[in-house]
Formats: C-alpha cells, structure tokens, sequence
C-alpha cells in the first residue's frame, strides 16, 4: 500500500475518496463534493488515502495547529477487512504529526481530538456494512491508542449546514501525555470554535455547549 496526500479536487484519488466516504458515513457525516476545494487546498488539513493497486482501500483525513502543538483526527476509513488498513494509516498518521512537531520545536504533540461515536446511542449506522468500522470496534481501537472522552454532553453542527445538532458522539482526547487527566476548557472552546467556522449555521445546543465551556477552567478526562 502507498501512503498519498491529497491536496486538489482533481486528483483521481479524490472522486474514489469521496464515494468511499459516501458509502461508510451517514450523510450529515459527509462534506459536499465542491466544498471540499478548500480544505484540500489549506495546508493544515491533510488528507491521505491508503492506495493498494489503483483502489482507495482506507482513508485518514487530520490537522495539525502549530499555536496550540495539537492535532484533530476528523475521520479514518477502513475499507477492507484483513490488510491492516488501521494499523498502516495510524503509523503514518502519526509518524507524520511527529515531523511536523518536530518543526514546530516540540518534542511531541501536546495532544489529538477526535469525534467519537458512542456506540449505544449509533446502533442504527451500519458504516457500509464493513464491520472493521462498527462503532464498539472504532472504540475500542481508540482506547488501546490512548484516546479518553471529554466530560461533557457533546453534540457538533450538522455538516450538512442546516443548523442541525448531531448527537451520539463523545469529543476525545489524546494526550501526549497519558497521566494527563484533565484538559484545558479554553483549549476545548478555541479547538471547536476554530474547528466548525467552516459552517455558518451553528445548532442552539451547539453554542450552548461552548458557553458552558466558557465557564469552566478544566474539563475531565474520562476512560472510553
């Protein structure tokens, strides 16, 4: 398998990108087709597929933040069970943040976000039917990497942009420091606020949820 970025609309690899992503997430999931020009094109937003041949098998799309030495995963994809699709796009994923971290001065990441979907409130996604991305796998695989669940009520703005709240995730957390059990609440608000400026149609429960970020110091970091 090849590790390729993709950075263009055109690229081919895109197109077989997006189907995939079509057929795995549920729509609300899924950024328009045109809407992905600029993200593609913003050097903080990296976007890889893992290429077997000429098929886009699996998927990892992150950012990196040089003023806050932190990462968001938004999504990976793994298409095909039994070729170590995971394993292959965690290595790279992170060897590559590592670099880049690594330029920004710091010894490691301060941390990585991730949306996480609880998978006793998502039973009814069946992620294309590809077992490998059921909601208590894609859980447990981000437990044994380190990722613990911020002690909020979660829910983010509807890709979609219709001013919708989507539920049935957790917001997670990496820390590069696994001792770490709490982290910063103005962290969380810049991270988020930054993160969905993209949509200009924020849900009422959505910035409801920052306000009362707003308010706190620390947010706790609790197993998954």
């Amino acid at each position: 398998m090849e590790y390729k970025r993709i950075i263009s609309i055109e690229d081919p690899n895109f197109k077989k990108l997006h189907n995939l992503m079509g057929e795995i997430f549920p729509p609300e999931e899924v950024l328009e087709y045109d809407l992905w020009k600029e993200p593609l094109e913003d050097p903080g937003i990296r976007v890889f597929v893992a290429v077997d041949g000429d098929e886009v098998v699996g998927a990892t799309e992150y950012r990196y933040y040089e003023n806050w030495n932190i990462a968001m995963t938004d999504f990976t994809i793994i298409g095909r069970p039994g070729k170590g699709i995971g394993r292959f796009l965690a290595v790279n994923r992170m060897n590559d943040l590592k670099e880049l971290a690594g330029k920004n001065g710091k010894e490691q990441l301060y941390g990585m976000f991730a949306e996480i979907y609880d998978p006793y409130r998502v039973e009814k996604y069946e992620f294309g039917g590809v077992k490998v991305m059921d909601p208590y796998v894609r859980r447990e695989v981000l437990s044994h990497l380190g990722y613990k669940r911020l002690d909020l009520e979660y829910v983010h703005p509807s890709w979609e942009n219709n001013g919708e709240a989507v539920s049935g995730l957790d917001l997670g957390f990496m820390p590069g420091d696994e001792s770490q059990d709490t982290v910063e609440a103005s962290l969380v608000v810049d991270f988020l606020t930054t993160y969905y400026s993209v949509l200009s149609n924020k849900p009422k429960e959505w910035l409801d949820m920052i306000e009362s970020l707003r308010d706190k110091e620390t947010v706790a970091l609790l197993p998954l």
